[in-house]
């Protein structure tokens, strides 16, 4: 199949009609989607914001994979833009009995569906799925294979702004399986787009990405050096499920490695801020009180997927009802 980045994301007149994938994206667009976001976006202690742009608009969440943060919050990022949402468990649907994917996209477009919001683990779904449907429909990624999850990204970008003001000052570090991970390439798109000072590649060899990838990253092995005067770090789970099962890093000894502890943080900058897309596996990427210190920003990313996904589905989805 198709890879994520050859589908048009653009509609005619150049405005988004599919996300699913930031590679082509420049920084203005990349931008204009967090501005929007952070109107969106509301402390751990406010109440949630709610708008009615979207009214009219039904939205499908198709996830073939488990999901808890991503789902939950494409639900209620629809719902709070005033949307019909359905979620469909598509192990449960008639894809269980060997309909295709794209059969059953038609059969929801009959449905008047106009957004297939999709989390799909075989690459090039996405966009075949984008190539097929009808002109007014739009196609956002909920996570792709290893390949992108595009508002993982966009969110992360969002929660470093608003703890660092601008991206091009920082030196980032992404600590972890980087090589099995969607939500690592998402990001290294954004803050790449975005001008970040620095990004540093951080993990065992294994886990390390193929070298033409993550063009101008340096890379470390050994977890102290790779955080060294870091501002943000950002701790990556482990993707066991992508690993043939004999090969699943032992968890101690990772641990004892690569686990984000107080002692390791404080190799970065001393106001360096915390991030783990969840979920965490406690005690094998990340300390718990690292976790839930002050320096850690988790729960905010969490609070600021709402905000982000609003921000994207206004954006792709605002023409359908007009």
């Amino acid at each position: 199949m198709a890879a994520s980045g050859t589908i048009d994301q653009r509609r005619a007149d150049g405005t988004l009609r599919h996300l699913i994938t930031l590679e082509g994206l420049g920084a203005d667009e990349i931008e204009a989607l967090l501005a929007r976001a952070q109107h969106y976006a509301r402390g751990l202690d406010q109440s949630a914001a709610r708008s009615e742009p979207l009214r009219g608009v039904t939205i499908a969440n198709l996830f073939t994979e488990p999901s808890t943060r991503t789902r939950v919050s494409f639900e209620l990022a629809g719902r709070r833009l005033g949307a019909d949402v359905v979620n469909i468990e598509l192990q449960l649907s008639s894809r269980a009995k060997g309909e295709s994917m794209l059969d059953t996209i038609y059969t929801l477009e009959a449905l008047h569906f106009v957004v297939f919001v999709i989390r799909e683990a075989e690459p090039g779904v996405l966009a075949q799925v984008a190539a097929h449907v009808g002109p007014k429909v739009s196609v956002l990624s909920a996570g792709e294979a290893h390949l992108s999850h595009p508002t993982q990204g966009l969110l992360d970008a969002l929660t470093v702004r608003q703890h660092k003001g601008s991206i091009a000052a920082q030196t980032i570090a992404i600590v972890g399986d980087i090589r099995h991970s969607r939500v690592a390439r998402s990001a290294y798109q954004a803050f790449h787009a975005l001008g970040a000072r620095a990004l540093r590649l951080v993990g065992p060899a294994a886990l390390l990405p193929a070298p033409h990838e993550f063009a101008g990253c340096e890379r470390f092995e050994t977890l102290e050096e790779g955080l060294e005067g870091a501002d943000v770090v950002m701790i990556l789970r482990i993707q066991k499920e992508r690993f043939a099962a004999n090969e699943i890093p032992d968890a101690q000894q990772y641990f004892a490695r690569y686990g984000l502890t107080a002692a390791r943080l404080s190799r970065a900058h001393p106001d360096a801020i915390v991030m783990h897309p969840q979920p965490m596996n406690r005690g094998i990427e990340i300390a718990s009180d690292v976790a839930d210190g002050p320096q850690s920003v988790i729960r905010q990313q969490v609070s600021n997927g709402v905000a982000v996904r609003m921000a994207v589905l206004e954006a792709v989805a605002g023409a359908a009802a007009a």
